[in-house]
């Protein structure tokens, strides 16, 4: 045997062990649910982690380089596909599942210390003591407070499991030593049906603030409650409502569909089609019914308005929506962490993929195009609404668009009337939520005294908030403007109140204030009133260009 073949089963053995020590890291840092690693690309990628953990010039550390390369290699796939880390799934999933297991509070930080803006009643805090304007400075005797508490740290301190106990130390209004409460976490029940009142005698509104896992249930609550205060008609308002579970919006829509109607259908290169159709069950087939949406309305909220809009069910009101037409399946790794990753399109029943266009994740202009639509017009003219895809048609056959969001059958522009740069400074800056919440906590004895939104907003517009915010915010640099104060004091007090109002009351009495001068609330009335939920065929002088084309009716 010659020196060259003396060698060859070291080599060999040499690289079995490098096989082996790539298969492990891969095993080790990527199995979950499907996540195969096969082709050319992922061998090369593999080279490289394992040639930089052996041989880069300080040592590194694997586990950190990798959770930063995930995001990046989504991001390069569509806007919506993204990697959630092991300690932010809890958090990322709470919302939906409609509970979670917490101290029971909602707060805000300001100036570096959590400050308690609402107790939920009967949780936790309630029962240890704790109340709305408190400051927690301490947890479980380490300082709560400084520029390194976000919102996200807060969350992962505060929640845990059920039964487990925290001590709060906590700065009370008008004291200056610290209380300690002790608070046994439990379960904290979250809704997505904040709101459902009486707009008039005859006329229900629903607000539906993401689709849960509960939401379903929590709308048939809901409409029951209004059953027994007389509706005959609907209003449900989905605006700034960034969807959630699929399955709720369907079965939402399944309650005002007639049988054997199509709700959506999804399709991926390796999702074949997959169709949900109504059941004919529904309570509420034959209600007039109005749908609110905005650009703030995405995915699952799309999926409602098009799937009722396309069978003709309802009139959609408002502005275009966000355009989210993007299927993700959450794919779990070993340690905890998932990805969301897309794997199919929605389709509204008339065929139309209601997704805006994007060129890849990182596509600037798809991250900017709420406000490139504002700078374009849209908000404020429906001529303005750049319609990027093909025409479809509903079973009566008007035309509906593909390609960017669902376009309302009724346009509401945005008021802009008392809108000027004094406003806009004010609300961006976080001027007047800082002065509602320091209002509120220095006056909370007084607002209690208040248990209902119409006498609350009564006291209230007597007090001369916008004059006094125009004072705190001139003491903190936003320069005092006596002429444009005066053109937006309406804009200013609503702004004002109505965080007043959520910060004493709920989000119940919060929206029914704001929707007491809401132009897109009043075209809804006006709409109901006059009979014209429905909608109509077109003109029969335009029947050459109809077309039944809603694709598997």
């Amino acid at each position: 045997m010659n020196k060259k073949n003396r060698f060859i089963p070291l080599w060999l053995a040499i690289a079995a062990i490098v096989g082996i020590v790539i298969g492990t890291f891969y095993g080790n840092h990527f199995q979950g649910n499907r996540l195969n690693i096969i082709n050319t690309g992922s061998n090369k990628l593999s080279s490289l982690l394992y040639t930089l953990d052996d041989q880069y010039v300080d040592s590194i550390d694997m586990g950190d380089l990798v959770e930063k390369a995930i995001p990046l290699i989504l991001g390069e796939l569509d806007p919506h596909s993204l990697y959630i880390s092991a300690n932010d799934v809890q958090i990322a999933n709470d919302d939906l599942r409609g509970s979670f297991s917490g101290v029971g509070i909602e707060f805000v930080i300001r100036n570096d210390t959590l400050r308690v803006q609402n107790v939920i009643k009967g949780g936790p805090s309630d029962q240890a003591g704790l109340l709305a304007g408190d400051k927690i400075v301490t947890v479980d005797d380490s300082v709560f407070t400084g520029p390194q508490l976000t919102n996200e740290v807060a969350m992962h301190t505060l929640k845990g499991e059920q039964g487990t106990q925290v001590k709060l130390g906590v700065v009370r209004y008008g004291e200056s030593e610290v209380k300690e409460f002790t608070v046994t976490r439990d379960v904290i029940v979250t809704y997505s049906v904040p709101s459902a009142y009486m707009l008039d005698e005859t006329t229900g509104y629903v607000k539906i603030k993401n689709f849960g896992e509960n939401t379903y249930t929590e709308l048939l609550v809901a409409l029951a409650r209004l059953s027994m205060e007389g509706f005959e008609q609907l209003v449900i308002d989905l605006r700034g409502n960034t969807g959630g579970y699929l399955f709720s919006a369907v079965q939402i829509a399944n309650e005002f569909l007639p049988r054997d109607r199509l709700i959506v259908y999804t399709e991926g290169r390796r999702s074949p089609r997959d169709e949900h159709r109504s059941n004919g069950r529904g309570s509420y087939k034959q209600m007039p019914l109005v749908v609110l949406i905005d650009e703030g309305s995405a995915s699952a909220s799309e999926i409602l308005a098009g799937a009722l809009q396309d069978n003709d069910r309802a009139t959609i009101i408002g502005r275009r929506s966000f355009g989210k037409g993007l299927v993700q399946q959450p794919l779990s790794f070993a340690d905890g962490s998932m990805m969301r990753l897309t794997i199919a399109r929605y389709y509204t029943p008339s065929g139309r993929c209601i997704q805006k266009p994007y060129t890849s994740g990182m596509d600037r202009d798809y991250e900017e195009d709420l406000l490139l639509r504002y700078q374009h017009g849209e908000f404020f003219s429906q001529d303005s609404i750049k319609h990027t895809g093909p025409e479809y048609f509903t079973t009566l056959g008007r035309t509906v668009y593909g390609g960017g969001g669902i376009t309302p059958d009724i346009f509401v522009a945005e008021d802009t009337t008392d809108f000027t740069t004094y406003y806009r400074e004010a609300t961006l800056s976080g001027l007047i939520l800082q002065f509602g919440y320091d209002y509120t906590d220095q006056n909370r004895q007084k607002l209690k005294e208040y248990d209902n939104q119409e006498d609350l907003v009564k006291y209230l517009k007597r007090q001369n908030l916008v004059e006094k915010f125009a004072h705190y915010a001139d003491s903190r640099g936003l320069r005092r403007r006596n002429l444009m104060i005066q053109k937006s004091h309406k804009l200013l007090e609503q702004f004002i109140v109505s965080r007043i109002v959520y910060g004493i009351l709920d989000e119940d009495a919060w929206t029914q204030f704001l929707n007491q001068d809401d132009p897109t609330v009043g075209e809804a009335l006006r709409v109901l009133r006059a009979g014209e939920a429905f909608p109509k065929a077109p003109d029969a002088s335009d029947a050459d260009s109809v077309r039944l084309g809603s694709e598997g009716q």
